[in-house]
């Protein structure tokens, strides 16, 4: 049985379209899914990278990335309002995900997903994600209260310490571990890829990859 691990962050729009996706797509393929909430800013800082990497980005490459994020929107029927202020400090709504038990981590995630985008709310706002959680049937005050304590803290610095390890370097990210190895695949419009890798897809590196490595 292949094994997907999923990085992300409630900061990024992609991730969130590809949250609902992934559980349906690990479901239906019988792959087991385990969910890696990273904190962004974390890795950017353990691999070099700005902050903010896409700040500097020309006008024009900025107004079609705002075109499709809107088209990938449409694309999938999921609803989103770019939240006020955004980017926003997710760093406890991460916490409450990995504080779940595991078995609700997937409803908690989407749950915290949704009220950041679709809802465009703040989850800098602890009753907005109570609230979200609440509707979710989850106990929002009790996640919450977890979030803030030490395990969880330390939970997500050793997940996010595990995504630089595994060459994470944005959200989403995924590794596909088949009876091959393991692969990193990043970006929401990769699950077709993640898809083949779970059915036992394997590319060998080329000296097309180190090339890439010895330019970089």
């Amino acid at each position: 049985m292949a094994r997907v691990e999923f990085f992300y962050d409630f900061v990024c729009p992609y991730a969130y379209l590809a949250h609902d996706r992934i559980v349906a797509l690990c479901a239906a393929e019988g792959a087991t899914l385990v969910h890696r909430p990273i904190l962004l800013g974390g890795v950017f800082r353990a691999i070099g990278a700005a902050d903010r990497p896409t700040a500097g980005d020309p006008p024009a490459k900025k107004a079609h990335g705002a075109r499709d994020l809107e088209r990938w929107s449409a694309r999938h029927a999921m609803p989103l309002s770019m939240p006020a202020n955004h980017p926003r400090r997710t760093v406890l709504a991460l916490r409450v995900a990995i504080a779940a038990d595991a078995a609700d981590v997937p409803r908690a995630s989407a749950a915290l997903f949704r009220a950041y985008w679709a809802d465009g709310s703040d989850l800098e706002d602890e009753s907005v994600m109570r609230a979200a959680l609440d509707r979710a049937g989850l106990d929002g005050a009790a996640l919450v209260a977890a979030a803030k304590g030490d395990s969880a803290k330390a939970a997500l610095r050793a997940s996010t310490d595990a995504a630089v390890d595994a060459g994470v370097f944005g959200v989403p990210s995924f590794v596909v571990e088949n009876d091959r190895g393991a692969q990193l695949f990043w970006g929401q419009d990769r699950l077709t890829f993640v898809q083949k890798a779970i059915r036992g897809w394997w590319v060998e590196p080329s000296a097309i990859g180190a090339a890439a490595g010895a330019v970089s």
